[in-house]
């Protein structure tokens, strides 16, 4: 994960195969003998975050190296801001492609949540970047046709962009069972959002007016009550009795009496 623009996939190991005629390798991933420990593999991934501040608050994106979380690689990712409360993948591990069926890289973090979870990730999302603290996701994603049952976590940690501000988050998504048919789409159970400093306020995520939304109007105390207005003329005589001429004519001047 030096670079964005690298591959974004898991290391790989090598192993031989029992065939003793095979003088060829076969390429396998580690991953895919060892059970889903999604509390290790979040443990893991926040251990190596907090190793990169090396007494900073926020750590860089420059700094972080695949070498440094392997057994969390196939789950990592990183994410860019790019609008209030929404932010694209630069960097995604294999188990990502193979939820989604198709290479993530580009994409929106809200592709994997279903439609009716999307608005409070959202909202997480944005308090991530703007307080910046720590977001832990619950997931959940019930059994249907030819995908069974799945349920996972999904860690965000906030990274300070080349610039200096933080538009960057490392993250991870680990699910548990089998993946079935893809693309898999998730419902966000809980959520739980950390300070980076141990102790530091939490700011809740919350829905705030971006855009062309306007301001609430300020409170004013106890509107006044208005006036009843006037009854309108309800009969032909009272109707006649408001009627008014206009002139513009000059009225005629009166005559002097002759002497």
């Amino acid at each position: 994960m030096a670079e964005d623009d690298g591959p974004g996939g898991a290391q790989d190991t090598v192993l031989p195969t029992p065939h003793p005629q095979d003088d060829g390798g076969k390429l396998l991933r580690l991953a895919d003998f060892e059970p889903v420990q999604p509390g290790r593999i979040v443990a893991e991934l926040r251990a190596y975050w907090d190793g990169l501040r090396q007494g900073r608050a926020i750590p860089a994106r420059a700094d972080v190296e695949p070498k440094g979380m392997r057994r969390a690689l196939d789950y990592a990712f990183i994410l860019e801001r790019i609008a209030p409360g929404a932010a694209r993948f630069r960097l995604a591990g294999r188990h990502l492609i193979d939820l989604m069926g198709m290479e993530v890289r580009g994409m929106p973090v809200c592709s994997f949540l279903n439609t009716g979870s999307r608005g409070r990730l959202s909202d997480v999302l944005e308090s991530v970047f703007r307080g910046p603290q720590i977001a832990l996701l619950h997931l959940d994603s019930p059994a249907t046709y030819g995908r069974p049952a799945m349920a996972g976590q999904m860690m965000l940690l906030p990274l300070r962009s080349d610039l200096g501000d933080i538009t960057r988050a490392l993250g991870c998504l680990v699910a548990e069972g089998q993946i079935g048919q893809a693309p898999r789409r998730f419902d966000l159970v809980s959520d739980e959002v950390m300070p980076v400093i141990p102790g530091a306020k939490v700011i809740e995520p919350s829905a705030s007016a971006t855009g062309f939304a306007e301001r609430p109007a300020a409170w004013r105390g106890k509107a006044e009550p208005e006036a009843p207005a006037p009854a309108s003329p309800s009969t032909p005589e009272e109707r006649r009795a408001r009627f008014r001429i206009v002139s513009t004519t000059e009225p005629p001047r009166p005559r002097r009496p002759r002497t």
